[in-house]
């Protein structure tokens, strides 16, 4: 499998959400996060688009949502519990399993994904991880787990004009959880969860970032 074409990929499509302004429509809004979707283009299901402002410069917020073995994202995310490196290909491409716990009081079974991951520094100062769903021959299925597929996700943390001490926190959500999970449970999970994950992110940013 071509990764760098896979992620190429993920990466021109994460543009295209971002630069489509149609078709959006609002579906939870928080003092952190502003939260709306559509269909996907993908799969059978959504794409969410959040947007929110973190106090911090977006190299800090990266550091916060870097893909890495071990790294501040386990500490800080609610809805990871493992998140390992597979495989690097390159400075800006690598392979990623990601293990997340049960969810909606167990409503959601475990899950794990497997991901290329793609990270971008632009002129501007905007630093961007964008990822889709690969196989890899290091990552069988798990047992006990169900394999879930990320479409083309991510975020990019924007400078925020005139402010260098925040940045824009732009993101990107389109899962098939898979299994066999009624609709209305996965579209009651996602907005939550992305909620969630903008309120422990701009926590984590204060007290993991010196």
């Amino acid at each position: 499998m071509n990764y760098q074409e896979a992620a190429d990929w993920a990466a021109e499509r994460m543009n295209s959400y971002r630069t489509d302004p149609g078709g959006w429509r609002s579906c939870k809004r928080t003092n952190e996060v502003s939260i709306s979707w559509r269909p996907s283009t993908e799969f059978h299901g959504n794409l969410y688009k959040a947007e929110g402002v973190i106090p911090a410069k977006p190299e800090d917020v990266f550091k916060c949502l870097k893909p890495e073995t071990g790294g501040l994202r386990q500490k800080w995310d609610q809805n990871v519990d493992e998140v390992v490196v597979v495989e690097t290909i390159n400075d800006n491409v690598c392979i990623v399993r990601s293990v997340t716990p049960s969810a909606l009081m167990k409503i959601i079974s475990p899950r794990e994904f497997v991901d290329v991951v793609k990270i971008k520094k632009d002129e501007d100062g905007t630093i961007a991880s964008m990822a889709t769903n690969v196989e890899h021959p290091l990552c069988p299925p798990l047992p006990n787990y169900v394999r879930g597929l990320n479409y083309p996700c991510g975020c990019f943390c924007i400078p925020v004009s005139g402010d260098p001490g925040k940045t824009q926190l732009l993101g990107f959500f389109q899962t098939d959880l898979s299994g066999s999970l009624p609709q209305t449970v996965v579209e009651s999970f996602f907005p939550t969860s992305i909620t969630g994950f903008y309120s422990n992110l701009t926590k984590a940013v204060g007290k993991l970032v010196a």
